[in-house]
């Protein structure tokens, strides 16, 4: 198919991209609402990101190729090899393959970030690898997506690429969102928070009003969920309704991941509307190509011109292939975490007990057990006295300057060697070793070897399932999990 203007919309995306990135990059994690016109602070380059850096090493790799072939076999090796980043679902993409553990498995095991914005960021290449062929882009997109997603994390990836590649040849949004769709699955939850995105602007016409109403609904405590961002994304081209000013300081004012999603909508609209970018907002960030540090191994290209040229060249070498038939992935065998859990009474953790007072580990009987994986789940009816203590053991290869964590919603205290470290009575999920919650990870340096992390947990006052993700990451590994860490 002969688009006009492709190298034009191609080159939009990226500035798009990159424009969206740089706005939104300072207010990452943040709640919002903000009410931002234009850059702050204004930046003297583009600020590098993983929404940029991780297609450009997909480029890379497939340019390398002797004949290109885009599949999850490639993303393996590059995960391994050419990535850095211990971040959330990216870490545990990294933790996966190391054990041995291929896609799409990689992306649905033991993993709690399978829902995060991680592969939903990196739809574009797709879309500009496919350019009017939604179906292809969207092929593509799972090829990608698998390694590190699952669910709604997955799905976002598809929805967006198939989304893009529809923009090349169409200029209707509402078309394109329904294009979109045809390539996800009917109950995604993603197409219910945009149906419901839709009728409530339709309401109050006023993006606040309606950025309460999906965080009412949709809000999670993870700031990277794709379905309160993919909202989002809808909300901001509703609002700006093609002005591109406006879309993507819309993105950014709302909130939550907004690096992500002001980079997301400045693509759309890139591909869209080229010259709609308004010269003010390319000015400061320049045309030079800046990846993450994190990024190693690959030859990338000097400017975002140059970029454009090596996606156009590798379009033509594709041609229009689908991916390659995937061998279907198995866990090795005897996959799982072995622990001991108990159960008592402890009269030292009654509400206000004085962490200055010491607490004396005395376990009950214990029984081994072996969880799925790192994260685990246990219903509060299984509790059998008023305190659930569960006990893992540590396997350190060599000496490690180590982050040992514990992350749980519970009332909780934990133990390293029998010598009490942290604790807490509540708080939110995140267990990724580079933003983890604040008491519920040490760092400490622990000798090669054995060593015994031992979790109290209280009983909720309601009965429901409980859930944690304990772990040990490397310090000087740029907080990588500690492959076979825990056993």
């Amino acid at each position: 198919m002969s688009i006009p203007n492709y190298r034009e919309k191609v080159m939009g995306c990226w500035l798009g991209k990159a424009v969206g990135g740089t706005l939104g990059q300072p207010y990452e994690g943040m709640d919002g609402p903000f009410d931002l016109d234009f850059y702050d602070p204004i930046p003297s380059g583009m600020i590098p990101n993983d929404d940029l850096d991780l297609q450009v090493v997909w480029a890379c790799l497939l340019d390398q190729q002797e004949k290109p072939e885009v599949s999850r076999t490639l993303f393996s090796k590059a995960w391994k090899e050419n990535i850095g980043f211990p971040w959330d679902e990216y870490g545990v993409c990294i933790r996966n393959l190391r054990e041995g553990i291929e896609p799409p498995l990689s992306g649905s095991f033991d993993n709690w970030f399978i829902n995060g914005m991680g592969a939903a960021i990196r739809s574009e290449i797709w879309a500009c690898l496919a350019p009017g062929n939604p179906k292809l882009a969207a092929a593509y997109a799972y090829e990608d997506a698998c390694l590190d997603h699952a669910e709604q994390g997955l799905w976002a990836e598809v929805w967006l690429a198939a989304m893009q590649s529809a923009a090349f040849v169409e200029t209707d949004v509402d078309k394109i969102i329904q294009i979109g769709f045809e390539q996800i699955p009917a109950d995604s939850g993603i197409r219910a928070a945009i149906a419901d995105t839709y009728k409530w602007w339709e309401l109050s016409k006023d993006w606040k009003t309606v950025r309460l109403q999906i965080l009412k609904k949709y809000g999670h405590e993870n700031f990277t969920n794709v379905t309160e961002n993919m909202a989002f994304i809808l909300l901001a081209l509703l609002d700006g309704d093609g002005d591109f000013s406006r879309s993507i300081c819309t993105a950014n004012n709302c909130g939550k991941d907004t690096d992500c999603t002001a980079a997301t909508v400045g693509a759309l609209l890139g591909i869209l509307n080229p010259e709609g970018i308004d010269e003010k907002w390319l000015r400061p960030i320049g045309r030079d190509l800046i990846l993450s540090p994190g990024i190693v191994g690959i030859t990338p290209p000097a400017s975002l011109d140059a970029f454009t040229d090596l996606v156009l060249d590798l379009k033509r070498r594709l041609g229009e292939a689908m991916p390659p038939a995937a061998a279907v992935a198995r866990l090795p065998n005897n996959r799982g975490v072995p622990a001991r859990i108990g159960f008592k009474e402890v009269p030292w953790f009654g509400q206000g007990w004085p962490l200055s007072m010491p607490m004396v580990l005395n376990r009950p009987d214990m029984k081994l057990v072996r969880f799925p994986g790192t994260m685990a789940t246990f219903s509060s009816t299984d509790f059998e006295a008023g305190m659930m203590f569960v006990e893992y053991t540590l396997h350190l290869e060599k000496q490690t300057q180590a982050r040992v964590f514990f992350n749980t919603r519970e009332n909780c205290r934990v133990f390293l060697d029998d010598r009490y470290v942290f604790g807490r009575e509540g708080g939110r999920m995140a267990p990724s070793a580079h933003r983890m919650p604040l008491n519920q990870s040490i760092d400490i340096v622990l000798a090669a070897g054995k060593h015994l992390l031992t979790a109290v947990i209280a009983r909720p006052i309601e009965d429901r399932s409980i859930e944690w993700v304990a772990g040990v990451a490397d310090r000087n590994d740029n907080n990588q999990w500690v492959c076979n860490g825990l056993g």
